[in-house]
């Protein structure tokens, strides 16, 4: 795996200067509404460390954690990168796994994602800082919030005990690829914890040497076959793992085009790739992202959640909504369009409003004017129905009043 800062695209500013950035960032916050360029341009072009050091001199300077002095002014998406950027990495990692545990519903993706792509490092990382925050081991808390083999392939990568040594044993990863052969593809049934042990332990260069013994014993794919065999949560852990194995930038390619592209874009996902990886390997995931999807990565992100469905109208809500939006790092132009995203005026929204009624079926506009005509009649008939009916019955209980004092008074003549 690339260390921090060889393949990143953030990197260590010439002529730091963490006081003056704390200051710049204090009178963007500070000051007659908040100034986001200057956030932007602070936080974006700073490596994680130098980022830790301006939150350590706008406190001394402040008396007040630059995390909360964020959450206090901003608000929604570009609230959580800025927040996420400022976030030592550890603790980031620890949060969002604490919070798939513990949320409504333990949120597997990002236990898988997380888990399958960080080295023992980082791994040991965000498990000291789950310790320190909770005061629980985060394998004891996975144990019990997630059964089965799916929890127990979690637990092993959360350990953090594979090996990382870069020496590759052919004759072992030939022996391991006949165990895995003969746990899943040869048997009936799967020896779900031979996939377990070899994939969670093993060291990476072993087990790309593996997965090609693997397909050369059984003509498939290990990824075909953990496919072919098992299901659910297991069967989505263990070819995570896989794909990791073969490509870290590529599975993380993957994951940033699912939140860019699927049903909703998942701003979660997207801003803890980013943010993550920014400064380990985010130009490789540029490069896989091209060679998978046939566009670049930063045109994505720009043009991500598009409010309109034709082009050009896209290009018209980018202009208008958006803004003019220059050639930057894709970290960044992700914290420009959250940022508009979010902040978007009433003025905005009435021309969204506006975009979208042109596109709308001339028959559906019709037929629901229709709709509401038809209730709009139907409600009135009913209102004056139960007006009348009150009056009838206001009037049948006076007569009835009226003939029993008549009766009355009749008796007492008699």
């Amino acid at each position: 795996m690339a260390s921090p800062g060889s393949r990143g695209t953030i990197k260590d500013k010439a002529g730091f200067n963490a006081g003056e950035d704390a200051a710049a960032l204090r009178k963007a916050i500070e000051g007659i509404g908040t100034n986001e360029k200057t956030l932007i341009d602070i936080l974006t072009k700073r490596s994680s460390a130098q980022r830790q050091q301006i939150c350590k001199a706008y406190q001394d300077a402040t008396g007040k954690s630059l995390v909360d002095a964020l959450k206090g002014d901003t608000k929604g998406n570009f609230e959580d990168i800025l927040v996420a950027l400022v976030t030592p990495p550890g603790q980031f990692d620890m949060r969002a796994i604490k919070k798939a545990i513990k949320g409504a519903g333990t949120t597997e993706s990002t236990l898988i994602e997380i888990l399958a792509s960080r080295s023992n490092h980082q791994i040991k990382a965000l498990s000291d800082a789950y310790l320190q925050e909770t005061g629980r081991a985060l394998t004891n808390d996975l144990k019990s919030e997630v059964g089965g083999n799916f929890g127990n392939t979690l637990t092993a990568l959360a350990e953090g005990r594979r090996d990382e040594s870069n020496n590759v044993d052919a004759a072992k990863a030939k022996a391991d690829a006949k165990v895995l052969y003969e746990a899943g593809e040869k048997k009936w049934g799967t020896d779900e914890s031979k996939f377990i042990d070899i994939l969670c332990h093993r060291s990476v260069p072993q087990l790309r040497q593996t997965l090609v013994e693997y397909k050369n014993l059984s003509g498939k794919t290990l990824q075909q076959s953990i496919e072919s065999e098992m299901s659910g949560n297991l069967e989505e852990v263990l070819v995570a793992i896989v794909k990791c194995v073969n490509s870290v930038p590529a599975y993380m390619a993957e994951l940033l085009h699912k939140s860019l592209k699927g049903a909703g874009t998942n701003e979660a996902v997207l801003t803890r790739i980013m943010v993550s990886r920014s400064e380990i390997d985010m130009m490789d995931i540029k490069a896989e992202y091209k060679k998978l999807f046939g566009r670049s990565l930063y045109s994505d992100i720009k043009l991500y959640k598009p409010v309109c469905s034709s082009p050009t109208q896209r290009e018209i809500m980018r202009e208008r909504c958006w803004g003019s939006v220059e050639w930057r790092p894709e970290l960044e132009i992700l914290l420009i369009t959250l940022r508009n995203t979010t902040r978007r005026s009433r003025d905005d929204r009435t021309r969204t409003r506006r975009c979208f009624l042109p596109e709308m079926d001339e028959n559906l506009l019709s037929f629901a004017v229709f709709s509401a005509v038809v209730w709009l009649v139907v409600g009135l008939y009913l209102l004056v129905c139960t007006y009348l009916l009150c009056t009838v019955c206001k009037r049948m209980k006076r007569s009835e009043e009226e003939t029993e004092s008549s009766t009355t008074e009749v008796a007492d003549i008699l």
